[in-house]
């Protein structure tokens, strides 16, 4: 299964960041990325999911290669069976949630733009659906290669992911949107509906 991984986080690159710049950049003539903010949580949050994204696809390389060894208690047929519909699921709903987010689609915050709140599809169940879709992936891949550096990657990507948006996201979406933001804020979960 760390085949199918490595398979996969090689899709969700090439779709989820590749195809989905292509056509934002092709909607609007702008890729979507940003810089990585300078204030601290910033640039821990960006180096966070660099490493994560690095390590959660070296993590199954390694493995196929022989020189990481799964966990014993997470080698198993029916959790790499789980792994693969979370990954599947996680990467899937990661491509709606970017298509609900249409022309607002970034990666990164730039302080001076000024997007609109988006609030409808999936986002009025979450007001982090793409995050929440991309933990989901990275803990499926996880399971199907259940090495100590995939798990390792997991946990990184989840604290930066906790940084991001909360440190670099919320404080900006408040200063930009005011109120309208903190109702939507009082009425939608962070990552899961009705929590946050």
């Amino acid at each position: 299964m760390p085949y199918a991984a490595l398979a996969l986080y090689l899709v969700f690159a090439a779709v989820g960041f590749g195809w989905r710049s292509w056509a934002q950049y092709r909607r609007t003539g702008s890729t979507g990325f940003r810089r990585v903010g300078s204030s601290p949580g910033a640039l821990l949050a960006g180096a966070g999911f660099l490493f994560a994204a690095l390590a959660g696809v070296a993590a199954p390389a390694l493995q196929i290669a022989g020189l990481l060894s799964p966990v014993p208690v997470l080698d198993a047929g029916w959790l790499q069976a789980v792994g693969l519909v979370l990954a599947i699921a996680g990467m899937l709903s990661t491509f709606y949630a970017q298509r609900d987010m249409g022309e607002s689609w970034r990666v990164g915050v730039d302080q001076d733009e000024t997007t609109q709140l988006v609030r409808d599809g999936v986002f009025g169940l979450v007001r982090n659906p793409i995050f929440t879709a991309m933990l989901a992936f990275a803990a499926g891949t996880a399971l199907l290669a259940p090495n100590a550096l995939a798990l390792g990657a997991f946990g990184l990507l989840l604290v930066s992911i906790e940084l991001q948006v909360r440190v670099v996201e919320e404080p900006y979406l408040a200063a930009v949107h005011g109120a309208q933001y903190r109702r939507y804020r009082a009425e939608v979960g962070r990552f899961v509906p009705g929590i946050g």
